[in-house]
């Protein structure tokens, strides 16, 4: 009896596969519904069905990482010393990089797209409060030596070089930065970093051995 075939894609989900591509490769502002539906060799009009604006593309996108991410936060209170919080921040940025258009173009989706507005206000909010658990996490396991009102400020630092280190990158190197192969060297970089907002108030041991973590993951990265 033969086997059964392997049901299609839908197309929704083919549309978005290469709209998150293109956006990742070229930046939102450069790709046009015409290059997707082109990348995929459908009509405009088939895109146009499923989608019928480029913003609910973006907005499907964005729910999806939305939703990804939430859940990776909801798990930052877990973390007990150095080595969880390494392994946090390494998948929160490996999720931030499958979505990096978002952050590459932050500021102008935010200007032109009133559900990218609201829905991304709750999630750095969701983010910082995340960060917070996650500090004081640590702070339980012995891992940190400092108190709550010491770490509020270096909580909010922490945030923002989550959400701004796509966008450093990409300005130290424009042509190369958001390629895939310079990824697993920026992730390293923006992990690192960071952790190091909190180096002053880690116990020596722990200090260490974030060295050591970052060492080790640098040297199995494949790039540089």
């Amino acid at each position: 009896m033969p086997s059964p075939m392997k049901k299609p894609r839908r197309t929704a989900e083919r549309i978005l596969e290469a709209a998150l591509g293109l956006f990742n490769r070229f930046g939102e502002p450069n790709v046009s519904t015409t290059a997707i539906s082109a990348e995929l060799n459908i009509s405009p009009g088939n895109l146009y069905y499923h989608y019928p604006a480029k913003d609910t593309l973006i907005n499907a996108l964005f729910d999806r990482y939305a939703e990804s991410l939430e859940a990776l936060l909801d798990a930052a209170g877990g973390a007990q010393n150095v080595e969880d919080a390494w392994l946090f921040f390494h998948m929160l940025f490996e999720l931030l990089w499958q979505y990096r258009f978002l952050y590459r173009d932050l500021n102008d989706l935010l200007s032109k797209n009133r559900h990218l507005e609201t829905r991304f206000q709750a999630l750095l909010e969701h983010k910082a409060r995340a960060v917070r658990e996650l500090l004081e996490g640590l702070g339980r396991g012995g891992t940190l030596r400092a108190g709550p009102s010491d770490l509020e400020p270096v909580a909010t630092s922490m945030v923002v070089v989550l959400t701004y280190w796509l966008s450093y990158e990409y300005v130290r190197d424009p042509r190369h930065a958001l390629e895939p192969e310079t990824a697993g060297a920026a992730l390293l970089r923006g992990a690192f970093h960071v952790l190091s907002l909190v180096m002053p108030y880690l116990q020596d041991a722990e200090r260490d051995h974030l060295f050591a973590l970052a060492g080790r993951y640098h040297a199995a990265s494949p790039t540089t």
